[in-house]
């Protein structure tokens, strides 16, 4: 249950109505005020509550299980500015960057050859989550010490994925948006962590999981105090096998219908193909995206595990890639 109420004059009686719930707190949001209640309402008195002065509306999230990131709550764009680029508006936002930091000297070679060709963020992974174990797992600490090295260097944003609750912390020390990938849509301990963060968070949704469970995902870390998450369509599993992942482009103007969260899309692993990034690029920018996460090295074939380098392009073809999308940006009306 949520509870929207005027002021905060009126927020110790709802409390008292409420108190009954295991967990009463009180949320701001697009300033606006918010109870909300979690576990067994059967105890509350829900009329006393929608006849209360001060409530405007009461809110029944079994019907409505991600409120707080649906335009029932709010019906205007939600923007998240990181540096200079700004998610949300009639801009889409490339962030490029290799899958996972392997050393620093490839990681800040490409840096800086992406930064030559526009890009203001870099996505790189320090921790990678795999479907084996005998794939390459990521440096951890040491690979976010190198991005808060190239960062410095660089002066590019940075945007990596943390997989524990017990990470956040330090993570978010070395980057500026927080990545949950795939594996960890449904991980709620993370996610309820990441809600406590004062960094955006790009949510990529599960493989196997439909928009509404992204949505959801979502709500866990608004509900929790971060307003700012940046949801992310990446692919999911079909019976398709010609490309790594089926790319459900559908989802964007889907999820821009039913959220105000930004949406970006994640070509290079829906696809599994370096080829096939630049049209589904576009096609995600015909759709309405409002930015893409590109994977990009300058060395592809070096890449430790070989399915990365299958996917990624050089930094001199997502520079012209970048010259593509703002000529089809100005026939559709949107700036790259």
């Amino acid at each position: 249950m949520i509870i929207e109420i005027a002021d905060r004059t009126v927020e110790p009686l709802v409390t008292r109505i409420v108190e009954s719930a295991h967990d009463v707190r009180t949320l701001l949001f697009s300033e606006r005020i918010f109870i909300t209640v979690s576990g067994d309402e059967r105890c509350i008195d829900k009329d006393r509550l929608k006849a209360t002065p001060g409530v405007l509306r009461v809110v029944d999230t079994g019907r409505s299980p991600y409120f707080l990131a649906s335009r029932e709550c709010k019906d205007e764009d939600t923007h998240i500015q990181v540096g200079e680029s700004v998610f949300g508006g009639n801009r889409l936002v490339i962030i490029a960057g290799p899958c996972a930091v392997e050393n620093l000297e490839d990681t800040l070679e490409t840096a800086e050859a992406l930064k030559r060709v526009g890009i203001s963020l870099l996505r790189a992974g320090a921790y990678k989550p795999r479907t084996t174990p005998y794939n390459f797992q990521g440096l951890g600490r040491a690979g976010l010490e190198i991005l808060g090295e190239v960062r410095r260097k660089v002066g590019i944003g940075i945007v990596s994925e943390v997989m524990s609750p017990e990470d956040v912390e330090t993570t978010a020390g070395y980057v500026d948006v927080l990545q949950v990938g795939t594996f960890n849509m449904t991980n709620s301990a993370l996610l309820k962590r990441l809600g406590r963060t004062d960094r955006p968070v790009l949510l990529k949704r599960g493989a196997s999981s439909t928009i509404a469970e992204l949505l959801k995902a979502a709500e866990f870390i608004v509900y929790n105090g971060n307003p700012s998450v940046i949801l992310c369509e990446r692919g999911i599993k079909t019976h398709e096998t010609a490309t790594r992942n089926t790319l459900d482009l559908s989802a964007v103007p889907v999820l821009k219908r039913l959220s105000h969260l930004p949406v970006v899309v994640d070509p290079s692993h829906a696809t599994g193909q370096s080829a096939l990034v630049p049209v589904m690029s576009k096609c995600a920018l015909v759709a309405g995206a409002d930015g893409l996460l590109i994977e990009s090295h300058v060395r592809p074939e070096t890449m430790i595990r070989p399915g990365d380098g299958d996917q990624a392009l050089l930094p001199a073809q997502v520079g012209s890639l970048i010259k593509e999308l703002r000529a089809l940006g100005r026939v559709v009306g949107r700036r790259v």
